[in-house]
């Protein structure tokens, strides 16, 4: 009776919701052909894959490009590349965006605020391409950042900080955050609208300041969106991808800039190594599914919230 009970319930629900069942399939449809398909080709990492001899043609080698990968000389540097240029834009970016919807939030001259909020998103639709240009003209020896630098007296020469490898891993996360960081504040800014004014209005009658009402209200209020992003983000920490370090690197800062994709690119791809470039992207499939599972673990333990 329980089980003729629940899908009577269960049909119930699906007559109820038929139409927005229905709008959902061409995004079921869409998701399986472009997102699952694919996977067939993962077939190819166990195989010495030839596009003449086909899957079926190709030799099969076990995980021979795994290890392979992992017995590289570049390994060990390409992870601690894409780790650490991860966790900087993970840290930095969260925290700038937070901040900047924050500070919106707190406008009052509401043309200026759409202004502000609409200029710092625009960025986002920019191509890498075009930042990268402008990152590299901005910090040229003759650019406007060290004009600005020599005029206050910070340094005593121009540097062109394009050909430290040093400055590398900063010169790519403050330009992710500088073109990312309006378009990341909209989820933030859409959460802030959802509490309740009436919470705002009895903190002013227990007579807290503005800063109070930040710290007491605003930030406990989005802590479950920023707490799901996080998740999100922190499983998505090793695909980094490689347009941000392929544009602005050069011969001299390239062993900071090879990323796990940019490997796969540059000793995958481009030499014909399919199978070895599949493997690699095997290998951060796993570790993304490893991250997200652990994140919302440790999320759900903290009581904080979770994903799933």
């Amino acid at each position: 009776m329980q089980v003729k009970a629940q899908f009577r319930e269960l049909g119930r629900k699906i007559i109820v919701q038929r139409y927005l069942l229905l709008l959902s399939i061409p995004f079921i449809v869409w998701l399986f052909i472009f997102r699952y398909i694919p996977l067939i080709g993962w077939i190819m990492a166990f195989q010495d894959y030839k596009p003449q001899l086909g899957w079926f043609g190709s030799p099969w080698v076990g995980f021979k490009h795994f290890t392979d990968f992992f017995r590289h000389n570049l390994f060990s540097s390409v992870m601690q590349n894409t780790l650490g240029m991860s966790v900087m834009m993970l840290v930095l970016g969260t925290f700038m965006a937070i901040t900047f919807a924050v500070l919106l939030n707190e406008l009052r001259f509401l043309p200026f605020k759409r202004f502000t909020q609409t200029v710092s998103y625009l960025p986002h639709f920019v191509s890498w391409v075009v930042v990268a240009n402008i990152v590299t003209q901005m910090m040229a020896i003759t650019g406007p950042v060290n004009d600005l630098l020599l005029a206050l007296g910070i340094v005593k020469e121009p540097t062109n900080v394009m050909i430290k490898p040093e400055y590398f891993w900063w010169i790519v996360v403050l330009a992710d955050i500088w073109k990312e960081m309006g378009w990341n504040a909209i989820i933030y800014l859409a959460a802030m609208a959802g509490i309740d004014s009436q919470v705002y209005e009895a903190a002013e009658i227990d007579g807290v300041n503005r800063f109070q009402k930040i710290w007491y209200v605003t930030l406990p209020g989005i802590q479950g969106t920023i707490i799901i992003l996080l998740i999100l983000s922190i499983g998505n920490i090793i695909n980094i991808g490689f347009e941000r370090q392929f544009m602005l690197q050069n011969a001299v800062t390239f062993p900071k800039s090879l990323t796990l994709d940019f490997f796969a690119f540059r000793y995958g791809l481009s030499q014909y190594r399919y199978s070895f470039g599949t493997a690699i992207g095997i290998f951060k499939s796993v570790i993304s599914i490893i991250m997200l599972f652990l994140a919302n673990y440790l999320a759900k333990r903290s009581g904080t919230g979770r994903l799933f």
